[in-house]
C-alpha cells in the first residue's frame, strides 16, 4: 500500500454498475488500477472496466497550476462547506467544473486520497509544490479543532490578499522592464540595419565625420561583428546571477540587502515584506497556531532573505521567553509604529487584530508606493529613451546638417 501511495496519481476512466444495477461511468484520479477499484467499491459501485485515461496529443489540455488557482479553489471549498456540502462532494464539484486540466487532476487526486481514508492534511502534503507548510499547518489545526470551515475561509482571505499584493508589485516592476526590453530591441535594429546604411553613405563624402557620428558607426561595426557574443554574455550573466541567488546564501543576502537600499523600489519591497509578515502571522494566530510554531511559516512568506533571517532569529528569542515586540525591535527592520501596535496587541490579548490592522495599513502603503513608482518612472523612462534614441538619430544626421551649412 505504501508503494502505491508513493506513485504518481493519474486519471482513470471507469465503467460499472451502481447498487441498483444501473450502468454508470466516469473518471477518477488514483495511484493504481487496484486502488481505483477499491475506491469505487467503497462507493457501492461494481467496476467492470477501469483503464488509464489516454494522454492528449501534442500536450493539448495540459495546464500549469498557479497560486491563483489554489486561491480560487480554497474560496470555493470554503463556500461549499459553509453551504453544508460534504467535503468529498465539494472536491467532486470543484474538480469536475474546473477549466484548468492540471488543477482538475490535482483536486481529484486529493479527493481520491481522502476517499481512501487519509485526512485532508495528509492528502495535501503529497503536493508540496502547491500547498506549502503554512497551508497544511492551518488545515491540520482546523481538522483537529473541528473548525475546518472557518480555517478555509481565513486561508482563502489570506491567499486573496497575498496574491493581490504580489500582483501590485509585479505590475509596478513590469512597466519599466517592458520599456527597457523595447529600447534594447530598437537600439539593436538601429545598430544592425540602419546605421550601416548611413555608414556607406558617409563613406562617399570623403570628409571627417563628427565625433558622435564616428562613435556610433564604430559602435555599430563592433555590434554587427560581435552581437552574438554580447547577447550571449548578457544571457549567461543573468542566468548565473539567478542560479547563484538560488544556490548561494551569501549572494542571496547581498542581492536582497542591495535591492532594499534601491530608492523607491527598496521602500516598496520593504513595505511588502512587512505586510506579508503581519498578514501571515495574523492568519496563523487567528487559527490558534502557537507563536513559535507560526514563525517558520511567517519567515518563508516575507519574500526577502533579510526578513527571513530576522524572523527565524525572532523565533529563537521568543522560544526562550522574549516578547514578540521586543524581538521585533531588536531586528531594526520594523518601524516603530509596527512594534508599538504589536506591543499593544500583546498587552490587550488581541495581537491578531493588531496584526490585521498593520497588514491593512502596509497593503495600502504598497498601493500608494506602486502609484508613486509608476508616476516617477514614466518621465524618467521617457527621458532615457529620448536621450538614447534621439542621440542616435541626431548623430546620424549631423554630417547632413554640416553639409547643408557648407552649401
Amino acid at each position: 500500500m505504501m508503494a502505491e501511495l508513493k506513485q504518481k496519481s493519474v486519471m482513470f476512466i471507469w465503467e460499472g454498475k451502481d447498487a441498483s444495477g444501473k450502468r454508470v461511468k466516469g473518471e477518477i484520479s488514483g495511484h493504481s488500477e487496484a486502488l481505483v477499484r477499491a475506491i469505487l467499491r467503497r462507493q457501492k459501485i461494481n467496476p467492470t472496466k477501469v483503464k488509464k485515461k489516454p494522454k492528449p496529443l501534442f500536450g493539448a489540455g495540459k495546464s500549469k497550476v498557479v497560486p491563483k488557482d489554489i486561491c480560487v479553489w480554497s474560496r470555493q471549498l470554503a463556500t461549499m462547506m459553509s453551504s453544508g456540502v460534504p467535503l468529498v462532494q465539494s472536491f467532486e464539484i470543484t474538480g469536475r467544473g474546473h477549466d484548468n486540466p492540471g488543477m482538475q487532476s490535482l483536486i481529484l487526486a486529493i479527493k481520491a486520497d481522502v476517499e481512501s481514508g487519509n485526512s485532508l492534511v495528509d492528502a495535501l502534503r503529497k503536493h508540496p509544490l502547491h500547498f506549502n507548510s503554512l497551508y497544511c499547518n492551518l488545515i491540520e489545526a482546523g481538522e483537529h479543532a473541528g473548525i475546518l470551515e472557518a480555517i478555509l475561509h481565513k486561508l482563502a482571505t489570506y491567499l486573496e490578499k497575498t496574491e493581490a499584493l504580489k500582483s501590485k508589485i509585479k505590475s509596478a516592476l513590469f512597466y519599466p522592464m517592458a520599456v527597457i526590453v523595447a529600447a534594447i530591441i530598437v537600439v539593436t535594429i538601429l545598430m544592425i540595419f540602419v546605421i550601416p546604411q548611413f555608414s556607406e553613405l558617409f563613406g562617399s563624402f570623403g570628409a571627417d565625420l563628427p565625433g558622435l557620428t564616428q562613435f556610433l558607426i564604430d559602435a555599430s561595426d563592433f555590434f554587427v561583428s560581435h552581437w552574438w557574443k554580447l547577447f550571449g554574455l548578457l544571457g549567461i550573466t543573468i542566468y548565473g546571477l539567478l542560479e547563484l541567488k538560488k544556490r548561494s546564501v551569501p549572494v542571496q543576502h547581498f542581492l536582497d540587502r542591495a535591492i532594499l537600499k534601491v530608492p523607491v523600489i527598496g521602500d516598496l519591497l520593504e513595505k511588502s515584506a512587512i505586510a506579508r509578515f503581519a498578514r501571515t502571522l495574523e492568519t496563523m494566530f487567528a487559527a490558534g497556531t502557537p507563536l513559535v510554531e507560526a514563525m517558520s511559516s511567517v519567515a518563508g512568506a516575507t519574500g526577502n532573505i533579510v526578513y527571513y533571517d530576522a524572523t527565524m532569529k525572532m523565533k529563537d528569542e521568543i522560544s526562550t521567553g522574549t516578547q514578540l515586540q521586543a524581538s521585533m525591535r531588536e531586528t531594526g527592520l520594523f518601524p516603530n509604529m509596527v512594534v508599538q501596535m504589536v506591543a499593544i496587541g500583546e498587552e490587550s490579548g488581541a495581537i491578531d487584530t493588531m496584526l490585521g490592522k498593520v497588514a491593512d495599513w502596509y497593503e495600502q502603503e504598497v498601493d500608494d508606493a506602486v502609484e508613486a513608482l509608476t508616476s516617477l518612472l514614466e518621465p524618467m523612462i521617457m527621458a532615457f529613451l529620448g536621450v538614447v534614441i534621439g542621440g542616435i538619430v541626431v548623430g546620424m544626421y549631423l554630417p547632413i546638417f554640416k553639409m547643408g551649412a557648407v552649401v
